[in-house]
């Protein structure tokens, strides 16, 4: 007789990007309002900084529990801390892929799941996690939500925990974290101020691996694995062509180039598209040339998405004006993946020659971009100058960081390039820009163009010395390419000379962003 095959009711799996609004919705079914949770952008920062760190269980196809950790160094896991500064503020963001302990941040379960474990398969899925990267054990601030009612009798949190220990009296949360195998190793005062019911302290649980050994297991993922990435930039000559099929073939062209040599990555500058002005009957103010250039905008997108797929290469198209739903117009990045996938990343900041000659509208939303080679950020030109962009980029896991620009002269093609290596440096990534040089009589207020257009890395041992692994020479056409190393940036953030993500001082500052950021 055949056997029936049925589908499990009850998976755990580790949770990718496509999970996060469900993951979302979870946080706000528990926690009641997003503030008290996680936004969307901290839930795609825990995944891309440490994708087999973050677990979730799915109830016959319906995400009901999540759990997300990170790896951090002895010195940050047993000694005292809060939550923002030992998190990253939600980001996951002291990930140390080279540290001991795995750091538990949260575990979310929906309050409607009864009887079927959900936590406890939570952490058994860390406990495994744990064993198979030979880790020191699990550690985290656990909730002591009985303190409220007995503060008079306990005033001192230790006594409290103490007591719960000695079976004196009763906490539902520190009772399930002693039965589940963790051991307090004391109180984590001031961990986390939106924990009422237990005065904002937290107990400081330990579970230790019983499979640890000095010698860690090779069966760790290592980091000294070489992950190599190609990229290629291109510095692009504006021309007047005449037709869209003429403009093609030359983006067609670098494409090509950029194929051949296997690149995983090649970048085109922002506003590029105004080369289609150039075959216009009449000269257009500066409002209708922008107007006009949007009816190119579904054309543009399929063809450079073919590009994509026929040449297997991750294209960021530059930036391309296009009008949004509600009308705006917006200076708009595409970006074309080889599996045939675009996304957009609007401009933040238009510069107020964008407002003002363009009426050019500001975006609302900067996030990393998921790619076969890790998540990826885009900033158009202006938004470069604002190091909140990319800060934000690099907490949601970007190692890459993509800039279009379009200056038209030497000192606004510095403001760029220097801020664009202070973006670098300050979130130990590695920043690829792109800019347009030549000028169209025909078009207004693109007269004239400079750039230089480089890859830029931090600046310490392990990288190009003055942080600059290709360039290009001034104001002529030409494509560059580097092999960038991920496993350099894993061992500057953990282990370079100066640590600047590490060092960021969380109980003084952070920034926090509206609307799910």
């Amino acid at each position: 007789m055949p056997s029936e095959t049925t589908k499990a009711s009850v998976v755990v799996r580790n949770a990718t990007l496509d999970d996060v609004p469900a993951i979302a919705a979870l946080v706000l079914k528990v926690y009641g309002r997003p503030a008290d949770g996680y936004t969307p952008g901290m839930l795609r920062g825990q995944i891309s900084s440490f994708p087999d760190g973050q677990f979730l269980v799915e109830y016959d196809g319906d995400v009901v529990g999540y759990a997300a950790s990170f790896i951090v160094g002895e010195d940050l896991a047993l000694q005292p801390h809060d939550w923002i500064e030992i998190t990253g503020n939600g980001y996951a963001a002291r990930h140390d892929p080279e540290g001991d302990w795995l750091y538990g941040m949260e575990v979310c379960v929906d309050p409607e799941i009864r009887r079927t474990r959900i936590g406890q398969r939570l952490y058994d899925a860390r406990k495994q996690l744990c064993e198979e990267w030979a880790l020191r054990g699990i550690v985290f601030g656990g909730r002591m939500p009985g303190w409220k009612r007995k503060r008079k009798q306990y005033p001192n949190p230790e006594d409290y925990v103490e007591a719960v220990r000695a079976q004196k009296i009763t906490d539902p949360v520190i009772r399930y974290h002693l039965r589940a195998g963790f051991e307090p190793i004391g109180v984590l005062h001031n961990y986390l101020d939106e924990d009422k019911d237990s005065g904002g302290h937290a107990t400081h649980m330990v579970w230790r691996n019983p499979y640890e050994v000095e010698v860690k297991s090779s069966s760790k993922v290592s980091y000294a694995t070489k992950e190599r990435v190609r990229v290629a930039t291109v510095q692009v000559q504006m021309r007047a062509v005449k037709s869209f099929e003429e403009f093609m073939s030359n983006v067609e062209y670098f494409v090509d180039v950029c194929s051949d040599r296997r690149a995983d990555f090649v970048v085109f500058p922002e506003m590029f598209t105004l080369q289609l002005l150039a075959f216009e009957k009449r000269k257009l103010r500066p409002a209708e040339s922008i107007e006009a250039l949007t009816k190119y905008t579904p054309r543009f997108i399929e063809e450079m998405r073919e590009l994509a797929i026929s040449y297997n290469i991750n294209i960021i198209g530059g930036s391309h004006p296009t009008r949004t739903d509600d009308g705006d117009i917006q200076n708009v990045a595409y970006v074309f993946l080889r599996d045939g996938s675009v996304h957009a990343q609007e401009k933040i900041h238009p510069t107020p020659d964008e407002r003002h000659w363009w009426n050019i509208k500001g975006g609302d939303s900067v996030d990393v971009i998921p790619t076969d080679c890790g998540p990826i950020g885009v900033l158009i030109c202006y938004d470069s100058e604002f190091p909140e962009l990319a800060r934000r980029l690099t907490d949601e896991g970007a190692r890459i960081l993509f800039t279009t620009f379009c200056t038209d002269s030497r000192q606004g093609y510095l403001r760029v390039r220097y801020c664009c290596h202070a973006r670098c440096i300050e979130n130990q990534l590695y920043v690829v820009t792109s800019g347009c040089t030549g000028n169209l009589p025909n078009v207004e207020n693109m007269d004239i163009n400079y750039a230089q257009s480089a890859i830029l890395t931090p600046c310490d041992y392990p990288f190009a010395r003055e942080g600059i692994a290709a360039e290009i020479a001034e104001n002529v056409e030409a494509v560059v390419m580097a092999d960038l190393d991920m496993s350099d940036l894993s061992f500057a953030r953990s282990e370079g000379t100066v640590r600047n993500l590490r060092d960021r001082r969380f109980d003084l500052y952070r920034v926090a962003w509206k609307h799910g950021g």
